[in-house]
């Protein structure tokens, strides 16, 4: 679950001992930059040897993504997740520590002082080329990514991150609309800057940071509070998804018992991109004769009434982690309200706002050994949905709110040696649903993850979600390659198919086949 590895060693606050990495290679850095569009120049100074000599989960970069892991779909890097002899008894053998939690504990109450930082990264070029008619390149996008965290003292620690993306493909071809190309060619993004304060049983973090209180394979539904860049849609990796919020958060542990509480002054918003871009394909075609223009995407005001805010619970009984969270918030995800102007020419206008919803929801968790159960359920109150029925053109805006129940039930099972079997059933239920929007009254669909490892090096995958309402599905087929130290290269395939209004159906024509290299410091 989203927060369920975040139980605090009480006994973190004692000082680890920092050792500094050695030069990266800059003949391996120089290979990786010739082959990017990325006009970055990276100095290969000293950084520190050890990513968990300060942070005891941050791992190695060139350890490949366990098949269990939550996000081995995406290609993540992240530590084996260790097997369970007997059913765990606390939160901590169940889901490890914090990424801001030492390892070491020999030494707790021993005078802690500054300690210099702990810089990583990646550097990860990614070419897509759609192939149905007319065929064009998608994507040729260059991730710099660069973070450094450490310690002002026992329990002052910090971290400080950025991100730089350039999409070549608006450089050297013309596919796309010129308010496309503005939007997606360069990006510069914050990512998690933030202060974290200890005292006693609480914590505190204020700054820029991920909050993430729910996780499934490839879907999201407890993951209330996560911003999310869906300009290709979600097939990027999560890391790179998630949009970090601008928010203040205390947490208290005491035993296995966790509370959070949460205020987003400042929010983030969903970046859904401009008309015209590759994935951004939001309402529904307009009558015949008619033409469609979008406004600009109207945020809320930064005000104190449009300010998010919630609370999180959850507790650890015999290997059980429960949780149940409230959060009110101007919905992360725009709704289109539309107008119709009929002179001179019959036009549908399309404006993106955020109106505010409440959500009330639940996780929970269980290892049994080789297999792994987890649930999520979240009620949202006010979700607006567009109207597909363009019979009554006068309508105030074209939207109306609904009541929504959403919950996912998925089984990990690892028994096959070095094999990881996901299977995932979910459904949206909309109470008192108005006839003339898309979504049934019950969406019902599953979800399959194959993983399985070839020795040390190499990991093939493949994903399948699919509606149970109708012919509406997405396959994501890849291999990838760990073939030297902190180096991945990956070749994907991902194909969608189902009705123009389908929730996958809506990018039939925009399959591609893709290629990655990543270098992780």
């Amino acid at each position: 679950m989203a927060t369920v590895g975040r139980r605090r060693n009480r006994l973190r606050r004692e000082n680890g001992q920092m050792q500094m990495r050695t030069s990266l290679s800059t003949i391996g850095l120089a290979l990786l930059l010739a082959s990017l569009s990325l006009p970055l120049a990276i100095a290969a100074e000293a950084l520190p040897k050890g990513r968990a000599a300060l942070f005891d989960d941050d791992e190695p970069a060139a350890t490949p993504a366990e098949a269990g892991s939550r996000e081995a779909l995406f290609g993540e890097d992240q530590p084996a997740r260790p097997s369970a002899a007997e059913p765990p008894r606390s939160r901590d053998s169940l889901f490890g520590g914090d990424d801001l939690q030492s390892s070491a504990v020999a030494a707790a109450g021993t005078a802690a002082i500054a300690s210099p930082p702990v810089v990583k990264g990646f550097v990860q070029n990614r070419m897509a080329y759609a192939w149905p008619k007319p065929s064009h390149w998608s994507e040729m996008m260059n991730h710099f990514d660069l973070s450094a965290q450490g310690s002002l003292s026992s329990n002052v620690k910090w971290k400080l991150g950025a991100r730089v993306d350039y999409d070549a493909v608006y450089s050297l071809t013309d596919f796309y609309p010129q308010s496309v190309e503005n939007d997606q060619r360069f990006n510069f993004l914050l990512r998690e800057n933030y202060l974290d304060i200890g005292a006693d049983n609480w914590d505190f973090r204020f700054g820029r940071q991920q909050i993430v209180w729910g996780e499934m394979v490839g879907l999201f539904f407890g993951d209330v509070v996560s911003a999310k860049d869906v300009r290709h849609f979600v097939l990027p990796e999560f890391e790179i998804l998630r949009i970090p919020q601008w928010a203040a958060r205390a947490e208290y542990f005491k035993d296995d018992f966790h509370a959070e509480f949460l205020w987003i002054p400042l929010a983030s918003y969903d970046n859904i991109g401009k008309p015209g871009a590759e994935f951004f394909a939001y309402t529904p075609p307009p009558p015949p004769g008619f033409q469609t223009f979008f406004l600009n995407e109207r945020f809320p005001s930064s005000s104190l009434s449009n300010t998010n805010y919630g609370l999180r619970l959850s507790i650890l009984r015999d290997g059980w982690d429960v949780a149940a969270f409230a959060y009110s918030s101007m919905s992360a995800a725009p709704t289109f309200y539309r107008q119709v102007i009929n002179n001179p020419q019959p036009t549908v206008v399309y404006e993106a706002r955020h109106k505010r919803i409440d959500q009330f929801g639940s996780t929970l968790a269980k290892d049994f050994g080789s297999v792994v159960l987890k649930a999520e359920a979240v009620y949202t109150r006010g979700r607006g949905f567009e109207l597909s029925n363009f019979g009554n053109l006068n309508d105030n805006d074209g939207v109306v709110e609904q009541n929504v129940l959403a919950w996912v039930v998925g089984v990990d099972y690892n028994e096959i040696a070095d094999t990881r079997i996901n299977v995932q059933l979910f459904q949206q239920h909309i109470f008192d649903r108005n006839p003339d929007i898309i979504p049934e009254s019950n969406e019902n669909g599953y979800s399959l993850l194959v993983n399985h490892k070839f020795g040390d090096k190499v990991e093939a995958q493949a994903l399948w979600i699919a509606s149970l309402n109708r012919s509406d599905w997405m396959l994501r087929p890849r291999v990838s390659w760990n073939f030297e130290k902190n180096w991945r290269a990956a070749l994907g395939v991902d194909i969608f198919h189902g009705p123009p209004l389908g929730y996958f159906g809506r990018y039939d024509d925009k399959d591609r086949v893709y290629t990655e290299l990543r270098y992780s410091f």
